[in-house]
């Protein structure tokens, strides 16, 4: 099989993968807390991460890790796992599964914000417009169309799951700037991300063996949100001509999240969700697509 293919393969497999974890996360939390769920799930990842640099002969660069990459990754990993996915399981424990992922998803836009802000890029009025339509979907689903009265359903939730995905464009602006290898700075920085959570747990819980439902919920998240399909995706980028050819692909993962989420855990699908989820992507598309200004 040519590369291309093998690109599309893999990049067809995380995306699947990501579009159930919505669904996994709300099975999941019916029998954990969302930060015993945080616990379990960063400790799986971890084990995972772990088990490919050892598989892939890489424990070397751990050993030569200078002490600024220590501190480095100590850094990625509060970012995520720990405060990404504790704020975005929160969120999930708040809201309707449809809600919360569709809100997750502005992480492209927060990426965009962070640019203007941090690195003080131009941006055009394409990419403002962009801006504004993604918003005004966020607007729309977290009113469940109620926009004229903002009418809130939980504002709390909703801004759980933005700041999730502020967090999440973050991260993303931190790590762009780490040029280490890729399996190496996810297992340090999960491995930091569940120490923070072992000792959030330790205070604010009880650290005990959960249903074995339970387990298996975590088990699955931490396989396939946190471990395994990364490193899919992160395969499919490195084999793909381009980062568009599977890139592209990405958008299919929310809307196949929505009928999995209406099949799985029987939440009936808002038309102000499809609605909202649609003004999201159309703005992340355009983005993607428009001119910086000069």
């Amino acid at each position: 099989m040519e590369k291309q293919k093998q690109a599309y393969c893999y990049a067809l497999a995380a995306i699947l993968l990501w579009s159930t974890v919505a669904s996994a996360f709300k099975i999941t939390l019916r029998y954990l807390t969302f930060l015993q769920m945080l616990f379990w799930s960063s400790l799986v990842a971890s084990i995972i991460l772990g088990l490919t640099v050892v598989s892939q002969n890489k424990l070397s660069h751990i050993k030569t890790t200078s002490a600024m990459d220590w501190v480095r990754s100590a850094l990625l990993g509060l970012l995520n796992p720990f405060l990404y996915y504790l704020i975005l399981f929160k969120s999930y424990a708040l809201l309707p599964a449809q809600e919360a992922q569709a809100l997750n998803y502005t992480w492209p836009i927060m990426l965009i914000l962070l640019s203007i802000l941090i690195l003080r890029q131009r941006i055009g009025f394409l990419s403002i417009f962009a801006i504004l339509i993604s918003f005004c979907g966020v607007l729309v689903i977290s009113t469940q169309g109620d926009v004229l009265n903002l009418n809130f359903a939980n504002p709390f939730g909703a801004a759980l799951a933005l700041s999730s995905s502020l967090l999440w464009a973050f991260f993303w602006t931190m790590n762009i700037k780490d040029r280490r290898d890729e399996a190496i700075k996810l297992f340090l920085s999960f491995s930091f991300g569940f120490l923070y959570t072992l000792t959030l747990t330790l205070c604010f819980s009880e650290l005990s063996f959960p249903p074995i439902a339970g387990l298996i919920g975590a088990a699955y998240v931490g396989m396939f949100e946190m471990g395994i399909t990364f490193l899919l995706w992160l395969k499919a980028l490195s084999l793909s001509r381009t980062t568009a050819h599977v890139g592209n692909m990405v958008y299919l993962s929310p809307f196949l999240s929505l009928i999995i989420i209406n099949f799985t855990i029987r939440e009936a699908i808002l038309p102000s969700t499809v609605a909202g989820l649609f003004m999201i992507v159309c703005g992340v598309i355009m983005q993607k697509y428009s001119k910086p200004s000069i």
